[in-house]
Formats: C-alpha cells, structure tokens, sequence
C-alpha cells in the first residue's frame, strides 16, 4: 500500500512539474498580470497617518551592494514629502516602495558627494513624467547646490527634448523637466531653511572635512522630531542641534571591519584602494560613536544607514554594531531599504513597518 501511494504521488508531481513547464506560458501571463493589478496606481502616502514619518530609500554606500541603494531617506510631514540625498538606485526604491515622485516637494542634498547626488537623473525623470508636473525638481543644499544641478540638467536636456517631441507637452510639459537649486548659506552652525504648515527644516553643519559644505538636518512637526546626519564624523553640533529629537538616523563605519578589508587589499597589492579605505576613516563616524551621539542627544532610537563596509546578511549586524549597545539606552536598528519609521502625531510611540 505504501509503495502505491508513493507511486501516485510521485506520478502527481511529475503531472504538477510537467504542467508548470507545459502551461508556462499562460501561467506567467496570469501572474504578471497579477502583479501589475497589485502594484500599479499604488499609493503608500496615502494610508499614512498624520505625523513625521522617514523612509529608508537607500543605505549602502559607494562599495557596491546588491541589497543597498546608495544614501537616500524620504521624510513625510502630514502632506509635505522631502527626499535626502538620492544615491544611485534611490529612485528606484522610491518606486517600490510606493511613493509617488510626483508628491515629493523637493530633494535636500547634505553635501555634493557623487554618491549622494548620482541618482538625480531618474528621480528628475519620475517627478516630471509620472505626473505631468510642469515645474522643475526643486533641488535644496548648501552653497554650490548650482553646480550640480546645471551639471544634471545640462547632461538631461537632450533627452527632455526626446520625452516632450515624442509624448507632446499634456504629458511631458517642456517646462517640467529637470531641477531647480535652492540654494541656502551656511554661515552659523544650524539655519532654518523651511517654515511650513506646521514643518521646521533646520540645516546644521557637520564634520565630514575635506568636504565643505556638509550639513544634516533636524525636521519637527507637530511636536514630533527627527534628525538625519548626513556624513560626517562623531560630531558635537550635531549633538547639540539634535537633543530631544525623538529618531536619529546617523551613517556608520565599522573601522574594525574596514581595517580588515585594507589588509586584504595591501595582501593583494592593491594599494591605491587601500589608501582610499585608510583615508575614510577619518570623516566617518563608527557604530559606537553615532551610539554615543544619540545618548547625548537624548533620541529614543538610533537607525544605522550609509553602512560601511557592505554587510551580505543581518548575521553580521552583532559584529558590525561593536560595543554600540552599550553605548545608547535607546532601540538601535540596522538600516535596510525600505524600512518606515512612523511618529504620529499626539503619541510618543515610533512605529516600524517595511515598504519594499
């Protein structure tokens, strides 16, 4: 009997096998047809609660990872969206995760770092195309913030051309493509760059020398806080402008991991890459020291993004966090794209969910 029912089930499975390969065609018609009625029109903004919410759109780093957008944080305040930093599949995350570029009100650069600025061109496309707009990207940052949009819009304009000859003006207005600088000055060490329904922006100046202007960002909203580091070193002004800010979302380096991979490097004679992985140690801080930046601050929780060196899984995350548990009284997460970080407003509470 038994050998009966193992031949029918055998028999079953070859039929169920032979199936998937026969009917190939019609099933993966029906599944994609599937996933575009799951995906297409959706809107994650939508079912936001009022509050400041900060979106991980990416959190790797210039050191290739194939999980890891480069640097990129989306923040929403009721129904003002602000993207910081858009690295290089940043854009893409922000597809996935389901926020429309269209509702983004503007990008806030933290400094010109190619991998904090290379994924301009796709989200200048999106915003304009995805929904009609008929005015540029507005584009926030430091002094020199013209620079790199001229640079964007003059390597895209030719390609503006394309889109707006071959969809006409109704869905590719030639006004609407490309960026716009915003530029503000850093004279002091904090300045507010944006009062808005109820929104406070504050640009603070942070240590990632040689790179001048660096700055982070502190966003309130309806007495809920966040601060977002940008790149930078163990910074003291960053500390004092974020104090009481309920989430801070702060890169990390672990130095113990990077120093590793340079003697892999110099082992392998490749020295001039290991002079690059010397060298950013020193403007970067470690998992230990944004611990110890949140604890004087006083945040609730710590989020790690802009990680270094690329971590292949989340068995890792002990090793590479170190000692920073120790260091921090508050909840300390591992960054990974399309995580959402939620305060509502009138609640004390920071809620976690997963976009992407």
């Amino acid at each position: 009997m038994f050998r009966k029912i193992c031949l029918v089930v055998g028999v079953l499975v070859i039929v169920a096998v032979a199936s998937v390969f026969l009917f190939q065609k019609q099933i993966g018609s029906s599944l994609f047809e599937r996933g575009l009625d799951a995906r297409i029109g959706t809107d994650n903004l939508a079912g936001l609660d009022d509050g400041l919410h900060v979106g991980l759109c990416g959190t790797g780093s210039p050191l290739p990872n194939p999980d890891r957008a480069g640097p990129c944080n989306v923040v929403i305040a009721g129904e003002q969206v602000f993207v910081v930093d858009i690295g290089e599949g940043g854009a893409r995350n922000l597809n996935l995760m389901a926020i429309p570029a269209p509702e983004i009100d503007g990008v806030l650069l933290t400094h010109f770092h190619s991998d904090h600025v290379d994924g301009m061109g796709p989200l200048m496309l999106f915003h304009w195309t995805q929904g009609a707009s008929k005015a540029p990207l507005p584009v926030h940052g430091p002094t020199g913030v013209e620079a790199i949009v001229d640079g964007f819009n003059a390597a895209y304009a030719t390609d503006n051309i394309y889109r707006t000859t071959h969809h006409g003006e109704k869905i590719a207005p030639s006004t609407g493509g490309g960026a716009e600088a915003k530029p503000f000055e850093m004279i002091g060490e904090m300045i507010v760059i944006l009062k808005k329904d109820g929104l406070t922006i504050t640009a603070f100046k942070v240590d990632h020398d040689p790179v001048i202007p660096s700055v982070g960002y502190r966003f309130d909203y309806k007495g809920r806080s966040v601060c977002i580091s940008g790149d930078t070193a163990k910074s003291a002004n960053l500390e004092r402008v974020c104090e009481g800010a309920e989430l801070l979302v702060h890169e990390a380096l672990a130095s113990h991991m990077v120093k590793q991979m340079t003697a892999g490097l110099e082992k392998r004679g490749m020295d001039n890459v290991a002079i690059i992985t010397k060298d950013i140690m020193d403007y970067h801080a470690t998992p230990t020291e944004a611990a110890e930046s949140a604890q004087a601050a006083g945040a609730k929780q710590l989020v790690l993004s802009h990680l270094v060196p690329p971590i292949p899984s989340s068995y890792f995350y002990p090793a590479f966090l170190a000692d920073a548990p120790d260091k921090f009284d508050g909840k300390i997460t591992v960054g990974e794209d399309g995580m959402l970080f939620s305060l509502p407003v009138g609640q004390t509470n920071i809620e976690q969910t997963q976009l992407k």
